[in-house]
């Protein structure tokens, strides 16, 4: 996963990206660090989906602007638009099969 800041992201926003994901963390967080695995190992099951990541320290403006309410936190995006927030990481098989779900039900 790209790190991402919060100026690449408002790009990404106004440009309207296609699907992808952005991943909140704080690097103190043991839960961040195993979702952070998790979520590396996902990425290669989704070769054409853009993740990214960003340390939620760097970016209190982005937990306020999408009623970020914890860490780990996956956000889910179509057309530029939140579509989906996701705060448990309970297996690899479990967020696979939520991004297989979501962005194939997204793009139908």
């Amino acid at each position: 996963m790209k790190e991402q800041t919060y100026e690449e992201f408002t790009k990404m926003m106004e440009n309207k990206e296609d699907n992808f994901t952005l991943y909140l963390y704080t690097p103190l967080c043991g839960t961040c660090q195993v979702a952070g695995k998790i979520l590396s190992i996902t990425e290669e099951l989704f070769p054409s989906l853009h993740m990214f990541k960003m340390d939620l320290n760097y970016s209190p403006k982005l937990a306020e602007d999408f009623q970020v309410e914890s860490v780990p936190c996956l956000l889910l995006f179509q057309n530029g638009q939140l579509k989906e927030r996701v705060y448990a990481f309970h297996s690899v098989p479990f967020i696979y099969e939520k991004l297989n779900s979501f962005y194939n039900r997204e793009s139908n």
